[in-house]
């Protein structure tokens, strides 16, 4: 007997560790507190963790209910609600440049893909400043 155990606690279970031990003859088996149906608990709950996954994915990769952003229609000039075309630009590299000179005279601008091409945008009250500016920086809006 040259392990450190039996070299700590006798045949006959005595020594320092002896509570430790299970008694001699006694089978050691832990408790089974909800019934005879633990054995399934593992296997059921990691079912419901993979369900739960599948519901979250075919939610997420939807058509139509997805909560990424779809790609911008292309519409009329006139389509855009309140927003107001003021220029025409023949390039979107014109119309990005028209559109950041508006937004660093502290206008609000966007520049929206249109069936007639690129158009750059402003709300309404705007539209007279959103004028002056491309005048002064060498660029022609349209309209009056």
């Amino acid at each position: 007997m040259s392990s450190w155990l039996h070299s700590v606690t006798d045949v006959a279970g005595n020594g320092p560790f002896a509570d430790l031990a299970p008694a001699p003859g006694r089978r050691e088996t832990a408790e089974v507190y909800w019934g005879s149906y633990s054995f399934a608990f593992g296997p059921v709950l990691a079912l419901g963790v993979v369900g739960i996954l599948t519901l979250l994915l075919r939610w997420a990769f939807s058509s139509g209910k997805s909560v990424v952003q779809r790609r911008p229609t292309v519409g009329a000039p006139g389509e855009y609600g309140l927003l107001v075309p003021i220029a025409e630009p023949s390039t979107f590299v014109e119309a990005e440049m028209m559109r950041q000179r508006l937004v660093d005279a502290g206008l609000r601008a966007t520049l929206a893909p249109t069936t007639d091409g690129p158009r750059v945008l402003v709300f309404p009250e705007d539209v007279k400043t959103a004028r002056l500016v491309l005048r002064a920086g060498g660029h022609t809006p349209s309209g009056g």
